[in-house]
């Protein structure tokens, strides 16, 4: 499933196409996604596009009546193409654009979501998350007080939405070990050093990210189609067995929360 810095990187990348456009009318060719794409949605025509946004791993195309919201699911992409593009067999969405453009969803798995946010109303999928990461609200206190009362593993604190949103597997695997943390520490016994820690390496692994474009995976590329390029700086993801840069030693590989854990127990405690 794409993380944060995909999506982030996709709403960098659509943004340009969508703002200051109008949105003509919403084409579903096929409404079942992970929910069933609300009527509310399809009734956005000739409306004006007055922002795009993002809360967590969720796309806001924020129109005068309320938001459509967007979710990529595991194997959903967006590309900004001509109208008269032809659309294949998973593209399953398309928001058609006064510049003669479309915003088309390609959807496989049909895990995403194109849902309605009425204005002054917030979604539930929106209602209980945490603070966003890179935000002034992510910092030492609150993960101080998030990590105090609670024994289950740092690394299923971390990912948890209620905690912190888009800390995904990829970037908690990875701040982990930048910070010293074994995943599997009961989070009511990890230091204050350590989670002051923690809170920068989040921040920085999530900005660096971000800056060069997403980490590459199967089913992720960016709105105009290149790749991101994180992936050949991943430290411990996808390198199980491998040695540590640290210390040399092989880096241990587990199933933790059913998500592929990697870590060297040499160099976090």
């Amino acid at each position: 499933m794409p993380e944060l810095p995909e999506v982030e990187v996709s709403r960098q990348g659509i943004s340009p196409h969508l703002e200051n456009q109008h949105l003509v009318e919403v084409i579903a060719r096929q409404r079942q996604l992970r929910w069933w794409v609300p009527d509310e949605v399809l009734a956005q025509t000739n409306q004006p596009i007055l922002s795009v946004t993002r809360r967590a791993k969720y796309l806001l195309i924020q129109l005068p009546q309320g938001d459509i919201i967007l979710h990529l699911g595991m194997s959903g992409h967006l590309k900004v193409i001509p109208a008269t593009m032809p659309f294949g067999k998973h593209d399953h969405i398309d928001l058609v654009l006064s510049s003669g453009m479309v915003l088309r969803l390609n959807d496989t798995r049909r895990f995403g979501a194109v849902l309605w946010q009425q204005k002054g109303e917030l979604h539930p999928l929106l209602a209980s998350l945490g603070p966003e990461p890179l935000s002034d609200n992510f910092n030492l206190a609150h993960l101080t007080a998030a990590f105090s009362k609670r024994g289950s593993a740092a690394k299923l604190v971390l990912m948890d939405n209620h905690v912190v949103v888009g800390v995904g597997n990829i970037y908690a695997n990875e701040a982990l070990f930048k910070a010293g943390i074994l995943p599997s520490k009961p989070a009511k016994t990890v230091t204050a050093e350590q989670l002051e820690k923690l809170v920068q390496v989040v921040k920085q692994t999530l900005a660096a990210a971000i800056k060069q474009g997403g980490t590459t995976l199967k089913d992720f590329s960016q709105a105009d189609g290149k790749p991101g390029y994180f992936a050949q700086q991943l430290l411990v993801y996808g390198r199980g067995g491998q040695p540590c840069i640290n210390c040399g030693a092989a880096l241990q590989e587990v199933r933790l929360g059913q998500r592929s854990t990697v870590f060297c127990d040499g160099c976090q405690r």
